[in-house]
C-alpha cells in the first residue's frame, strides 16, 4: 500500500509543472485524494483534494485558479497541475490519503529565477 509523487523540479516564476501522485495496493477508486505542501520553516497545509468520484474538488485560497486538481482512475493517478507558479508555492509536496493514513514520500518543487 503505497503512494509514490514525482514531477517535481526547478521552474521560474510565471511556469508550470505537473505533479502526479500514483497509487498502489489498494482501491484507488474508493478514496479521497489531497495534496499537502510544506515549506521550510512552516507547517504541513492542505492545498486541493479531490473526491472518490472525482467530481467535487477543493483548494486552499492560496492556489485557487492557478491549480487544479484531478485523477486518473485507469491509471490509478491523482495529477496537480500548478500554473503562474510563484516563489511562495516552493515547498515539498505531499499526496495524503487520509482514510488510509497514507502519505508518499514527497516532491520537491522550487519556484526561482
Amino acid at each position: 500500500v503505497q503512494v509514490v509523487e514525482s514531477g517535481g523540479g526547478v521552474v521560474q516564476p510565471g511556469g508550470s509543472l505537473r505533479l502526479s501522485c500514483a497509487a498502489s495496493g489498494f482501491t484507488f477508486t474508493r478514496y479521497l485524494f489531497s495534496w499537502y505542501r510544506q515549506s521550510s520553516g512552516k507547517e504541513r497545509e492542505l492545498v486541493a483534494q479531490i473526491s472518490s468520484d472525482g467530481i467535487t474538488t477543493h483548494y486552499s485560497d492560496s492556489v485557487k485558479g492557478r491549480f487544479t486538481i484531478s485523477r486518473n482512475n485507469a491509471k490509478e493517478t491523482v495529477y496537480l497541475q500548478m500554473n503562474s507558479l510563484k516563489p511562495e508555492d516552493t515547498a515539498v509536496y505531499y499526496c495524503r490519503v487520509y482514510d488510509l493514513a497514507l502519505w508518499g514520500q514527497g516532491t520537491l518543487v522550487t519556484v526561482s529565477s
